[in-house]
């Protein structure tokens, strides 16, 4: 006995060896097999990353296992994705192993983990997933060179898993999509077998769209199902199902037939289990419902539901779908209030089978909320196309109660009563395309103690009643009183498109006059948290952190609208206007000022220009026309005028100027000055000066003590400015003081550093005693004498450098002044002597020698040197 044990134990040992090797022995020749059975059988790449045989894991069977599958496809979808998935695994009896790659291959469950199929349509209806091969023709020609033989693959499959999948599937020609998340399924059954039982269980979260609309949005369905195959008859019926379309119960049963032609026939019976209202709310996804459980409800609510058809290329099944509801109530017992009165009667149906002439017809959708009562009906018809809607509404609703009936946190404030009595009939089309003569509205709406936020507005919207008309060919608005931040509005108008802002995501278009008692522009601005990418520079050398808000202000993107607008005050930033009046167009983010005109340091300002926030960074051009602003406060509180003109605020006086501005803008809507660039035509109507609020021209004081500069004369001082890139260049401009004539010119940059030069004209009488020594000894003619004093600015306004040529201006000066002496002196004497010459003319006879000798004499001082040569001539 125990030889025959040890016998068998040997025998065992050896098994397991041989079954542990073998894999290493056949595994290459096994991942060879499934690749060309695979690549066999379909149009399309296959590959993977590796593959592990194993005949212990799941034995008497073997297992395969792949990782990183992927299939890629051909041409017309060349190198798109079809499947990919993390991991499959094959399980097939031993013998499969040893096969011939020819051989059939038989496959007896599967599992696939991690997965993603990606299928797709093109416009020409092209299919990605249409890549199983064709088998050749089979003629009674059987001498065609070209025939092939069928694929020799073929599934014999016990059992199935699909775990963490997504499905997606896009259709170009139909416009639509659809997204499977979250997909896990499996099956088991007999696949061998003509006929058989396949029991499936299902969980996925579902998107539906059509046309760019969500019809159905990240739903919940559970469907536990046993179908019978006929796999023969390609036959598949429904014998024992329950489906949960998130938390409502289905039930259904009929079946769908393939044929032949490529048609289904569908026969689909489906309805609630039960008609308690529960159903109803049931119906909503669960983290919007919460628990339903301790809901307490009355009345009731069913879905009854029949398929009946064909499907062809031109054809869909028969629908008859009801929804309805009768006097039914419900209540959430932590909540203070109830919906009651609740009546739904809805139908989907379509009686013809042709797609187009499907309808959604809700012929009565009514509730009650305290004493506000709602009801309305509508149909929808042309699905597929164009929809058509036509609706009628009628009733109150107080939107301060939504959350006082219903478990939902409000992302926004909302509260508000809604009073409608309204008609409209339009189609899609025309929403989308502004066709408004297709369009047709009639009745009322009106909207009190209205109070929204959100991310799309700066502050919360309070409006304490508004009016709107509906008319076939116009929607206005007859009354608008509302208050945002600390801005009130008052407006009427004319809107275009309402429902196209409403359904279709339009722009509001529409031209308002509006009146504001105060109006302060931050409070209409947006901030806009969108992270920049990694590819834009980091603004941190240009921007104090501690100054600058970290979001950007937007202007809505959704306006699309004309205001005429006029405001007793208007504030920007530190600035306020009076008795502004102008038109503002608002589009593509970007808001045009048109002929506005208000008052402000005492003054008139006039702007025309625009501010555009679409692109990354704001930009900004304007031109304002400025007349008698008083130039203290103006020069005090806006910067751009600061950065123009810094030592401006030492003037007492008025200003007019014309200014041309371009430039960026920062987040907080305040001009970038570095990058300002235009011109201006500046005239100062300036009463006093100050220099002592100018270290500047304290230096210059000091260093030109003859001038005092409060006695300036700037009377009609008129110069041009341009500047660019943060650098002002000052065309020359003359001012006077007394009778001394001033010429000053130069630039500065808005980081405050200097290149100015003074050029002073100065009689030299001013010019100290020596010089006023030396004019006494001039003729009056000659004392009329000035010289050019250059003063030069350099450094910054906070620490200036004042330098000056005075000391070299009196030196020469001085130097002329001598010299003009010499030549009065010498004028004198010649003409003192050519004088007395002519007074003894009578007696000249008499005194010949006389004069001779003096005239010499004279002559001699004069020319003593060539005196001296003549005598060395004789000697």
């Amino acid at each position: 006995m125990k030889k025959v044990l040890k016998i068998v134990a040997i025998i065992f040992v050896v098994l397991v060896v041989a079954l542990a090797a073998i894999p290493f022995l056949f595994q290459d020749k096994l991942v060879a097999l499934v690749k060309e059975t695979i690549n066999n059988n379909v149009n399309a790449k296959v590959s993977f990353s590796d593959a592990n045989l194993s005949l212990l894991k799941s034995f008497p069977k073997a297992s395969v296992e792949l990782k990183d599958v992927l299939v890629t496809n051909f041409e017309p979808f060349e190198g798109d994705t079809l499947v990919y998935s993390e991991r499959i695994e094959l399980k097939l009896k031993l013998t499969e192993v040893f096969k011939s790659a020819n051989s059939q291959l038989n496959i007896n469950s599967f599992t696939i983990d991690n997965s993603l199929v990606n299928v797709k349509v093109d416009e020409k209806g092209n299919a990605n997933y249409d890549i199983a091969k064709k088998d050749a023709a089979v003629t009674t020609d059987t001498t065609t060179s070209e025939e092939s033989s069928p694929s020799n693959f073929k599934l014999s499959l016990n059992s199935y898993a699909i775990s963490n999948a997504t499905i997606r599937y896009k259709d170009a020609q139909g416009k639509m999509n659809v997204v499977l998340s979250d997909f896990n399924h499996s099956g088991s059954g007999d696949f061998s077998q003509k006929t058989t039982e396949l029991d499936t269980k299902t969980t996925t979260n579902i998107l539906f769209e059509k046309d760019g609309s969500a019809l159905v949005n990240n739903q919940h369905l559970d469907l536990t199902a046993v179908l019978d195959l006929d796999l023969e008859n390609s036959k598949y019926a429904f014998l024992k199902n329950e489906a949960h379309i998130n938390q409502l119960p289905l039930i259904f049963d009929g079946y769908v037939q393939l044929n032949n032609d490529n048609s289904q026939d569908v026969h689909v019976n489906f309805k609630t289990p039960s008609s308690d209202f529960k159903n109803f709310l049931a119906l909503i996804p669960q983290e919007y419902a919460k628990n339903i459980a301790d809901v307490k409800t009355s009345g009731d609510f069913s879905i009854v539901g029949k398929v009946d058809g064909k499907v062809t290329d031109t054809t869909i099944p028969k629908i008859d779908i009801t929804i309805a509801s009768n006097n039914a109530s419900f209540k959430y017992p932590s909540l203070p209030k109830s919906v009651q009165n609740i009546h739904i009667n809805t139908q989907i149906k379509n009686t013809t089978g042709k797609i187009d002439d499907t309808y959604v017809a809700v012929k009565n959708l009514a509730f009650k909320i305290d004493e506000n009562q709602f009801s309305g009906n509508a149909t929808i018809s042309n699905l597929t196309k164009n929809p058509y809607i036509k609706t009628t509404i009628n009733g109150k609703v107080d939107l301060g109660h939504i959350d006082k009936v219903y478990p939902i946190e409000l992302e926004n404030e909302l509260s508000g009563i809604i009073t409608a009595n309204l008609t409209s009939s339009f189609d899609m089309d025309a929403i989308q395309n502004n066709k408004y003569q297709r369009i047709k509205n009639n009745g009322n709406l009106a909207l009190n103690d209205f109070l929204f936020s959100g991310k799309d507005i700066a502050n919360p919207i309070k409006i304490n009643n508004a009016n709107v008309d509906f008319k076939p060919a116009k929607i206005s608005l007859t009354s608008f009183d509302a208050i945002t931040g600390t801005s009130d509005l008052k407006a009427t108008g004319t809107l275009y498109n309402l429902l196209g802002f409403i359904l279709s995501d339009k722009k509001l278009q529409g031209t308002f006059n509006l009146n504001s008692d105060s109006f302060k522009v931050s409070d209409f601005m947006v901030a806009d948290t969108t992270t920049p990418t990694s590819e834009e520079p980091a603004k941190e050398e240009q921007i104090n952190d501690s100054e600058t808000p970290k979001e950007k202000l937007k202007i809505p993107a959704f306006l699309d609208c004309v205001v005429n607008a006029s405001a007793k005050e208007v504030y920007y930033d530190n600035l306020k206007l009076s008795d502004v009046k102008g038109t503002l167009i608002i589009k593509d983010e970007k808001a045009t000022l048109k002929d506005v005109n208000g008052n402000m340091f005492g003054g008139n300002i006039t702007l025309n220009g625009a501010v555009n926030t679409q692109p990354e960074t704001p930009v900004f051009d304007v031109d304002m026309g400025i007349k008698s602003f008083n130039i203290g406060d103006s020069f005090k509180n806006i910067e751009l005028f600061k950065m123009l003109s810094p030592i401006a605020d030492i003037l007492q006086g008025k200003l007019n100027t014309n200014i041309n501005l371009s430039g960026d803008l920062n987040n907080d809507f305040t001009p970038n000055l570095t990058s300002v660039s235009g011109k201006a035509l500046a005239e100062i109507l300036a009463t006093n000066v100050e220099p002592k609020k100018s270290k500047a021209l304290s230096l210059l004081g000091n260093n030109l003590s003859f001038v005092d500069l409060k006695q300036l004369n700037l009377k009609d001082i008129k110069t041009k400015l341009s500047f660019d890139k943060g650098k002002v260049n000052v065309k020359p401009f003359k001012l006077q003081y007394k009778d001394i004539d001033i010429e000053v010119a130069g630039s500065h940059s808005f980081d405050q550093l200097m290149d100015y030069n003074a050029t002073f004209n100065v009689p030299a009488k001013y010019l100290g005693s020596e010089v006023t020594g030396l004019l006494s000894k001039l003729n009056s003619k000659d004392q009329n004498v000035s010289v050019p004093v250059t003063a030069n600015f350099s450094g910054s306004f906070t620490n200036p450098s004042v330098k000056t040529d005075l000391s070299s201006a009196v030196s020469n000066l001085t130097t002329q002044l001598i010299q003009k002496q010499k030549n009065s002196l010498i004028d004198k004497a010649v003409g003192g002597l050519l004088g007395g010459n002519k007074d003894n003319k009578s007696s000249a006879t008499n005194t010949k020698e006389n004069t001779v000798d003096k005239v010499k004499g004279v002559l001699g001082g004069l020319f003593g040197k060539k005196k001296k040569k003549k005598d060395n001539k004789k000697q």
